[in-house]
């Protein structure tokens, strides 16, 4: 979530950089519309809490009589004032904070200005692309030949977008997730975490999933349990509400969770095959570093990542995505 003072003192700035993400600066005049009305409210509300407590003060030292009954009446009034404007107060509170939720990050600096991912740059490619003699096939023809996907039982029992590893496909999904974390534990310094794969739904506010993507999540039906679509959610999520000492700086973790996702976002793009599926498995990385060593860390990580597909002999690109994909 943005800082509110930055929009209050640089608002024309934040209008600017949020633009270049698709963000109206109609939605950032918005946010400070409420938090004008917001701070207006604090002011009243305190104001009558004080003249409220002097009244009661007043009354305590008064004489039995008609004079303290008219003063007491006038302290009930006040205090269905005082009800009401509270009411109010947290109505625009509760406003003023979704608003301030859907706004989105400031786009960095070095982020290249675009409208979509066309406009995304690739950086660099590694590796050689494959060539073929022949005409390459599907891997959801490939690898139900073997039958080690198996997509029509998958669908049988789970409906569309579910599939089952079997045999061989079982044991490689296996081998890929445990090559990925023996790699990053005992290589790259990181500790493995196995977190929750269902989270409170404050965790998802704190990583940015709710309330803009709460439509592309799955969560239990009477109580605030949710799933999660990567483990960024819980690991992010150790150390909410913590200060953490300086010195312990960076902590590495790796995990390995299944992740859930309803891609209702998808539509319209390739989702054959073990694409794009309702559930899949994800080793996640994740750093907690201090801000003056965050460009260094993220290269890093980057690296980390990148030594995966170079041991697994995968070409690959490193894609500086544009403002107009972040979001």
């Amino acid at each position: 979530m943005l800082d509110i003072r930055l929009l209050r003192e640089q608002p024309d700035f934040v209008k600017e950089r949020l633009a270049l993400v698709g963000c109206p600066a109609a939605q950032v005049d918005a946010v400070l519309e409420l938090d004008r009305k917001r701070r207006a409210l604090i002011a009243e509300v305190e104001s009558m809490r004080a003249e409220r407590r002097q009244a009661s003060k007043r009354i305590g030292r008064m004489q039995p009589g008609p004079e303290q009954e008219a003063a007491k009446e006038e302290v009930r009034a006040l205090g269905e004032r005082l009800a009401a404007r509270e009411k109010e107060l947290a109505e625009v509170e509760e406003a003023f904070e979704a608003a301030m939720l859907e706004l989105p990050n400031l786009p960095h600096e070095r982020v290249p200005p675009g409208p979509d991912e066309s406009a995304n740059v690739v950086v660099r490619t590694e590796g050689e692309q494959r060539t073929f003699d022949f005409e390459p096939r599907p891997h959801w023809e490939l690898g139900e030949e073997p039958g080690i996907i198996d997509f029509e039982r998958g669908v049988k029992i789970s409906g569309t977008r579910f599939y089952v590893l079997r045999g061989d496909g079982a044991r490689l999904q296996r081998a890929l997730i445990t090559f990925m974390l023996d790699l990053h534990t005992r290589e790259h310094g990181y500790t493995e975490v196995y977190p929750p794969a269902m989270v409170r739904g404050h965790c998802l506010v704190g990583t940015g999933n709710l309330p803009k993507f709460g439509d592309n999540l799955y969560r239990d039906a009477e109580e605030d349990f949710w799933f999660i679509p990567t483990a960024e959610v819980p690991v992010t999520n150790l150390y909410r509400e913590e200060v953490l000492d300086a010195d312990r700086l960076p902590i590495k973790h790796v995990a390995y969770t299944p992740c859930f996702r309803r891609e209702k976002m998808s539509a319209g793009r390739d989702v054959r095959g073990i694409k794009r599926g309702h559930q899949f498995d994800k080793v996640e990385l994740v750093k907690f570093v201090h801000p003056d060593t965050s460009d260094r860390e993220l290269e890093s990580l980057i690296a980390d990542a990148e030594d995966v597909a170079r041991r697994l002999e995968i070409p690959y690109r490193i894609v500086q995505m544009c403002t107009g994909d972040l979001s």
